[in-house]
């Protein structure tokens, strides 16, 4: 009996082939549906790809309705899918597809100035940096030769190290990328900035890394502060009320790369202000003019001392009262002694000033004797913020 039913399972199509046959259909079947799934995923995937770029570039056109209804339906398909995408602009970018591509060659654009020296290196035997797109009758400016084109970079850099035109310049084409990174040009910026303390490059790799990184002030704008404060009022007569003013002034501090600085103290708005900084010979009566040094400690922290006075004028001589006895007035000199500690906020860099000194010093001309008063930094001295200022390097006045 036994070796009879065993011989019936052992033949083909029948016994236990047929009890594996459904488990095996069952298992196609469901790798066939996983399949279909995955299929489903990458496609949705893709039009919310498709979608999410078309709504960036929708933003970036100015029809900001338009991306909305874009962003809203990529979203719908995938809610993460800007997580998904690493996207950089293309050297060649008019359509959605050709604009936006996946950051996966940031090794291969790591030096880019090797690679356009390469491929200048490969061209005619005369070594142009560029070249007319378009063939004209006008002289094109590769026609120059090397050193007038540098002579030319550094009066965009000009004497108020306006670094930030430089690297406007150098997206032109590439000859100009690599007359933008001539390290003679960062060289001479950083010991205009740092003078001897900058000799040597350890531990930067170069001029450029140096000035960029190194903590320094801003010379394209201005640094403002706005302290208010409320203030007590005189009782009125009748004892029935008493006054409270609330105050309000700004403090502007301007630097200058040749190692000058402008302070001002006044109640008018930064509009009115502003303009009137553009140079060291500005008639505001109240402004303080002297000099600053930096200053870095062993704790890496990074400080502005100045030494600033009143702006001297000249009085004309009064003849009318020569004849007249004076009474002798002792003459005396004021400076103010102000310390900055620089650091950076937010996504700017080297755009605050926090206080940590700030003193009078009178030096009294018959005696010699000077005396100190030393200032209590408290709440009203207000950290300073910088901000940029376009005119203050809209014109170049010296080269570099």
């Amino acid at each position: 009996m036994f070796r009879a039913q065993w011989m019936f399972e052992l033949a083909p199509g029948v016994g236990s082939s047929n009890l594996e046959t459904r488990p095996c259909r069952a298992t196609k079947g469901s790798l066939l549906k996983a399949d279909t799934k995955g299929k489903q995923e990458l496609a949705k995937e893709e039009k919310a790809r498709e979608l999410f770029l078309k709504a960036v570039e929708e933003e970036q056109n100015g029809a900001l309705y338009e991306a909305i209804k874009f962003y809203r339906r990529a979203m719908q398909l995938v809610p993460d899918i800007e997580f998904k995408i690493t996207y950089t602009r293309s050297p060649d970018g008019d359509g959605v597809g050709n604009s936006y591509m996946e950051d996966n060659d940031d090794s291969k654009m790591a030096d880019l100035l090797s690679c356009f020296q390469q491929q200048l290196t490969f061209q005619e035997s005369v070594l142009k940096l560029c070249q007319p797109e378009l063939e004209s009758n006008q002289t094109h400016i590769s026609v120059l030769p090397m050193e007038v084109l540098m002579y030319i970079f550094r009066w965009v850099v000009s004497s108020d190290l306006d670094l930030r035109s430089l690297e406007q310049l150098s997206q032109v084409c590439r000859g100009f990328y690599i007359c933008a990174r001539d390290p003679e040009i960062w060289r001479l910026a950083c010991l205009k900035v740092w003078g001897r303390s900058c000799i040597k490059l350890v531990p930067y790799t170069s001029w450029r890394e140096m000035f960029l990184e190194r903590p320094r002030v801003r010379f394209d704008g201005v640094y403002i502060s706005k302290t208010t404060y409320i203030r007590q009022g005189e009782q009125s007569l009748d004892g029935f009320y008493r006054a409270w003013h609330q105050v309000e002034y700004y403090r502007y501090i301007r630097f200058f790369p040749d190692g000058h600085v402008m302070v001002l103290t006044t109640p008018e708005e930064p509009q009115s202000i502003v303009p009137r900084l553009r140079t060291r010979n500005t008639r505001t009566d109240a402004i303080l003019l002297g000099h600053y040094r930096l200053s870095q400690d062993t704790d890496n922290q990074t400080k502005v001392f100045a030494v600033i006075t009143k702006k001297k004028e000249e009085k004309p001589l009064d003849y009318k009262y020569r004849y007249f006895r004076r009474v002798a007035v002792q003459e005396a000199d004021q400076s103010f002694h102000v310390g900055l500690q620089l650091c950076s906020s937010g996504h700017q860099r080297f755009n605050k000033l926090i206080w940590i000194h700030h003193s009078c010093h009178v030096t009294y001309k018959s005696t010699g004797e000077t005396a100190v008063t030393a200032f209590e930094i408290d709440k009203m001295y207000t950290p300073l913020f910088f901000a940029r200022v376009r005119s203050y390097t809209a014109f170049s006045e010296r080269p570099l």
